[in-house]
């Protein structure tokens, strides 16, 4: 009998850290996107990605306001190395139209560095600046690969949701090295930008289901719990 209740007691220790490891661990360490969403359409094909609002709000404030003003439209690619990054050129010197007032005092600005926790991994969006942790501006770098030299150093606020194979297209192109920056032959155009709103409903939906999940792990283990130890 003894043994039967130790038995009894190691299976449910096993299903409730089971239960843990399921509902609790298997979050990805990747912070949840906002719901804006922004699209570059370049010569190459098209790039989309998500803004990251809880790990880097004013980087995020001052990149989607560029967007919405439509700073980014005419600008380009600087620099592409390949498994490294994809550059994005500062928009006051890299578009080929000229700016209105209102475009340029945003392009002007520069936001705090918001260093985080998060990984530079492929995908990643990550601002560029100079020595100054807070002079980054409106360049920013589409990740081509795993940098961990990076992180902590230079404010991450979003990820390439789309796109893939555009990065890959560009990452195939010829290149020429100028110091330390490996930068493409030919001029990959930022031809256009949009932007739109994803429905919020998803998110919403899919906590609903996770609180479901779980309220019913939780009357499992107690109908474990009054079966092995009435």
């Amino acid at each position: 009998m003894v043994k039967e209740m130790e038995r009894a007691k190691t299976m449910i220790k096993i299903f409730v850290f089971s239960l843990l490891i399921t509902h609790t661990f298997s979050f990805p360490e990747e912070p949840e996107f906002g719901s804006a969403r922004v699209v570059f359409q370049t010569n190459y094909g098209d790039v989309e990605f998500g803004f990251f609002p809880s790990v880097a709000p004013k980087t995020v404030e001052h990149i989607f306001k560029l967007v919405r003003l439509g700073c980014y439209n005419t600008n380009h690619f600087f620099r592409v190395d390949k498994g490294f990054v994809a550059q994005v050129a500062d928009v006051v010197g890299g578009r080929t139209a000229p700016m209105n007032a209102e475009q340029r005092m945003e392009a002007e600005k520069t936001v705090i560095g918001e260093f985080s926790k998060v990984k530079h991994v492929r995908g990643i969006l990550s601002m560029g600046r100079y020595d100054d942790p807070d002079s980054a501006s409106s360049s920013f770098s589409i990740l081509l690969g795993d940098a961990p030299h990076l992180d902590e150093k230079y404010a991450i606020f979003g990820k390439v949701i789309e796109g893939d194979e555009t990065l890959r297209k560009l990452e195939e192109l010829p290149t020429r090295k100028e110091g330390i920056f490996v930068m493409p032959l030919e001029r990959i155009t930022i031809l256009s930008s949009y932007y739109y709103e994803v429905n919020g409903e998803t998110c919403e939906e899919d906590r609903s289901n996770l609180r479901r999940r779980l309220a019913a792990s939780f009357v499992e283990i107690e109908r474990w719990r009054m079966k092995c130890f009435p």
